[in-house]
């Protein structure tokens, strides 16, 4: 067996000494969890019948507490299409738990917004505390001692980390994220990009626009694209929360109905009343978050997981930054070229060899943890596999090459020696860049700064010709104390017009930009915030920056004494609608970027 890479087991031994006082404090929480709490035995008759009063026929079943009662923490909605199929899952879950003699019940709804829908609208303004509210929700979903196991029904962006963040408060049961798949291709991407850039310009009108855009996203299943959606997915695969390799099989097929009815079967086996427990307090841990980051590396996956993975490590008693990031980043190669880091979707990866290859590489270079306690019978070997359907039974079977080296490929020859994702650091303080898609010769822009306080104000300089010109585009007062942290992908399209018509452009911001920046260098999360004295704030317009993802620099070029003196620029009044107003509570306690942009966990560690 390989021995694991002498970078990762250092940063792996890092963070696990770095979180000993609060992982042993969380792994005593669930203890007592598990002691004390989800457990219908100590319910009262009263409370008991109130939980089963509607349960039809597995009424007797739950009664009894002789089985498993699945608790199922849906993300369900027919507005999103990645979690429209969801709506018949609780059935079919149903059905398979009684196949085993288990029972199941739908705990409670969680929302799910969909970033799509919101992108550069005010409403954009929720989506990161959106999370926190799910994993609020999560927790109010499990608090009534019902259930022994959990199947989480969640894709998309802020979904799957705020489902993982509640149910692990409940980490003494065994827990399994069941997907529901990518919609099948549609509108070829560049195609789509070419589209987007015309309008920009100008050049196509709003019905061209929409016509490309509903050829794109047009039907039931995640978006298509290698964003934070599907890098949720990946993630999940590595850290062995999924059956096999479940991720990335189109929503209504057959695999698809096999691989949910597979896994409730599985949760029903690792309960703690077997002999094979697997509580999600334990699976996930140390090495499970340290194979999370390495994943994203390896597929070049969304930049938003630098936040929403130290929530998660913090909601499991574990402390990651953005220097293991980037440490782990300089030795795991991109084996991945999906859009927007390549042409091809997440369907042409599925076809071309997709998670089973990518794990298979990792571990025989040792480049992941192979130890991991996951959710299904072994280790993380198991996720080197793809499922199929031989004769009408799920099998996994080996994938031994890539079929598609223009999307995927081997260790032994990756599109880069690095993952792409670089920590910069300077006089303006910390944030991550993405470059697995930019041309390495834009890696270092030094240009004067255009300094902004809002998305629109950006477009309304371009279309007026002001940012004609090598620039650095500042949008400042984006950060989750000022206004949520939205993501700042309206901008793409139009960065990238200057950015074909020659001129050297990036954006520098204290928000964020999503898993689909692109070519554009864009220097993201700047940490702190504007809003919370950070020193993008003293930025002016004419300042020269320099951003270099070589060296690992974001600056401003400003004399040190001047730079001293100045202050920070005051922020702009906050608008009023979309509810953004009832997040107010959310924004003023939220933590730094790095530390996950949370306003729950830092009050969680104090109390545990």
């Amino acid at each position: 067996m390989t021995e694991l890479n002498p970078v990762i087991a250092k940063v792996t031994e890092r963070i696990v000494a770095r979180s000993a006082k609060r992982r042993r404090a969380y792994l005593d929480l669930i203890e007592r969890g598990r002691e004390a709490g989800t457990n219908r035995d100590q319910l009262s008759c009263g409370n008991l019948a109130h939980g089963f009063a509607a349960s039809g026929e597995d009424k007797p079943a739950i009664r009894t507490g002789r089985a498993m009662n699945i608790g199922i923490v849906t993300a369900y909605n027919d507005m999103l299409s990645a979690h429209q199929p969801y709506g018949r899952y609780p059935e079919q879950i149903k059905i398979a738990a009684r196949e085993v003699g288990a029972t199941a019940q739908v705990a409670g709804g969680v929302p799910a917004m969909c970033d799509g829908v919101t992108q550069g609208q005010s409403g954009m303004e929720l989506s990161l505390f959106s999370r926190d509210t799910i994993a609020l929700s999560t927790a109010v979903s499990l608090s009534h001692a019902m259930f022994e196991g959990v199947a989480l029904l969640g894709i998309c962006d802020k979904i799957v980390p705020g489902l993982l963040m509640g149910a692990l408060r409940f980490g003494h049961l065994p827990t399994i994220l069941i997907p529901a798949g990518p919609m099948p291709s549609g509108l070829a991407n560049k195609e789509k990009v070419r589209i987007r850039q015309l309008y920009a310009e100008g050049k196509v009108g709003r019905d061209e626009l929409l016509e490309s855009e509903s050829a794109s996203y047009h039907g039931a299943g995640t978006c298509t694209f290698y964003g934070t959606a599907n890098s949720n997915q990946m993630m999940m695969e590595v850290m062995g929360l999924h059956m096999p390799c479940a991720s990335f099989v189109n929503p209504g097929t057959k695999l698809r109905s096999e691989l949910t009815r597979a896994a409730t079967h599985r949760l029903t086996s690792i309960g703690w009343d077997g002999e094979d427990y697997r509580p999600l307090g334990h699976c996930v841990d140390e090495k499970a978050i340290v194979n999370a980051i390495i994943g994203l590396m390896a597929t070049g996956g969304s930049t938003n997981h630098a936040i929403h993975l130290p929530a998660i490590a913090r909601a499991a008693g574990i402390a990651i930054d953005w220097t293991d990031f980037a440490e782990i980043s300089n030795v795991v190669p991109l084996l991945a070229r999906v859009y927007p880091n390549g042409s091809g979707d997440v369907n042409h990866f599925h076809a071309a060899g997709g998670m089973s290859f990518i794990i298979r590489e990792l571990l025989d270079s040792g480049l992941l943890h192979r130890d991991i306690l996951t959710v299904a019978r072994g280790n993380l070997t198991d996720y080197g596999k793809e499922p199929v359907l031989e004769d009408e039974a799920l099998q996994w079977r080996d994938v031994p090459a890539s079929r598609d080296e223009n999307m995927l490929r081997p260790v032994s020859n990756p599109f880069s020696a690095d993952g792409g994702m670089r920590l910069l650091a300077g006089n303006l303080g910390r944030c991550v860049m993405k470059v697995s898609a930019v041309d390495p010769a834009l890696w270092t822009i030094e240009a004067p700064a255009a300094v902004f306080h809002t998305q629109d104000d950006v477009l309304r300089a371009f279309k007026a010709g002001e940012l004609e010109r090598d620039v650095i585009v500042v949008v400042r007062f984006q950060g989750p104390k000022a206004n949520g942290m939205p993501e700042l992908h309206k901008l793409t399209p139009a960065l990238g017009v200057l950015q074909d018509r020659g001129f050297k452009v990036a954006l520098v911001t204290d928000g964020r930009m999503s898993g689909a920046s692109g070519k554009v260098p864009a220097a993201i999360h700047l940490s702190p915030e504007a809003l919370g004295g950070g020193a993008i704030g003293k930025l002016r317009d004419g300042d020269k920056v320099r951003v270099c993802a070589e060296d690992g620099v974001i600056e401003a070029l400003v004399d040190a004494a001047e730079w001293d003196a100045r202050e920070i620029a005051p922020a702009p009044p906050p608008p009023y609608d979309t509810g953004r107003e009832l997040f107010a509570l959310f924004r003023h306690h939220s933590d730094l970027a790095e530390q996950g942009a949370s306003p729950l966990l830092a009050a969680m560690e104090a109390e545990i």
